[in-house]
């Protein structure tokens, strides 16, 4: 089973680490988390694994978890005292609780996401992911600076094309139109600190700004509105903008990144998406074990693909509702495979180099 259903990747430190003693809970310093939206559906029971059961194993030193977008969501849930609990909530709203008028404004769109985003943390997440006794969590939102902080849709959508357009000469043009930010409460923790690809900003994550800053990371230009977070300067927007799969530099820490992952291969930015030639290498992923669906396994599910975007324009919301609680339900043969993996002791025999 695990052979057909999961497809592992790791860089060359990780695999040292791999051979010497398998995949250890304690090992793991890094848990990234992509963007995608409602590709986090597609890799469901994988994370009901990691973070309901191995995760929750005894640590002797923290755990950073960073992400953007739908990502920092998965990082919500990993963090409050109950991760099964809080994916579950955060999949029924995610799925069922996303009912749009035919042509939705951005406040139509971000009051239902604001909504799904309140069920997903219930009464008490917020207080439990900034206190979390070992996850810290990373929040990456974008930051708007000039036209791309204007409320006004012709301005932005200029700004948005510009940057698009620049984007396809360097990466480090994103820097005129957003600045990358990371809330966190890691203070000199963080192994975020030493960023230098793009210009970063890192802020404390509280409870006055936690929930604001989930929703910013989320804020998709154009289709949402931006969002000002409390104590915090200007208009932020999805953290996918800048880091859409997290090709970050992971630092050179003793530990694994353990990256549950939608795709085999890692998309650097959003307006990366496009552009097939705009992959990540190796260079930054060393100590990275990545986990995904397998080709096979993807190519078994509902309409051959994880869910995605184009489902909401595709489907009825009947038929959404049913493709999207069936896909949750199959994912939970990734979950079972990987366990099988580690216990077995064949996890390494699975691994290729990245």
């Amino acid at each position: 089973m695990s052979r057909s259903v999961l497809t592992l990747r790791a860089g060359p430190t990780a695999l040292a680490l791999l051979r010497e003693r398998g995949l250890r809970p304690d090992d793991v310093d890094v848990v990234p988390g992509a963007s995608g939206g409602a590709k986090w559906l597609g890799i469901a029971g994988l994370d009901r694994y990691l973070f309901g059961t191995f995760l929750q194993a005894p640590r002797t030193r923290p755990l950073h978890g960073i992400g953007s977008s739908i990502g920092s969501w998965r990082m919500a849930c990993l963090a409050q005292r109950d991760p099964l609990a809080a994916l579950a909530r955060g999949h029924e709203a995610y799925t069922h609780h996303q009912v749009y008028s035919k042509n939705p404004s951005p406040r139509e769109v971000t009051e239902v996401l604001t909504r799904c985003l309140d069920h997903l943390l219930g009464p008490t997440g917020v207080e439990e992911m900034v206190h979390h006794p070992t996850v810290r969590v990373h929040i990456i939102t974008a930051e708007a600076r000039g036209a791309a902080a204007s409320e006004k849709r012709l301005v932005l959508a200029t700004a948005m094309a510009f940057a698009a357009a620049a984007n396809l000469i360097s990466r480090r043009t994103l820097a005129l139109q957003v600045r990358r930010t990371i809330f966190h409460a890691a203070a000199d923790e963080s192994p975020f600190l030493h960023l230098r690809d793009l210009p970063t900003v890192h802020r404390t994550l509280t409870e006055q700004n936690a929930r604001a800053a989930l929703l910013a990371s989320g804020s998709i230009p154009l289709l949402l509105d931006g969002v000002r977070i409390p104590d915090t300067p200007g208009v932020h927007w999805d953290g996918g903008v800048t880091d859409y799969h997290l090709d970050l530099d992971f630092g050179d820490g003793d530990g694994l990144v353990l990256f549950p992952h939608f795709f085999e291969h890692v998309v650097p930015g959003w307006f990366d998406k496009s552009l097939p030639w705009r992959r990540a290498g190796a260079r930054n992923f060393s100590r990275t074990l990545l986990i995904a669906p397998s080709p096979a396994f993807i190519a078994q599910l509902p309409g051959g693909k994880i869910p995605d975007r184009r489902d909401f324009y595709a489907l009825t919301d009947r038929e959404r509702f049913a493709r999207w609680d069936r896909v949750n339900a199959m994912t939970s043969v990734l979950g079972e495979a990987l366990h099988e993996l580690i216990a077995t002791g064949r996890l390494i025999d699975q691994v290729r180099p990245w």
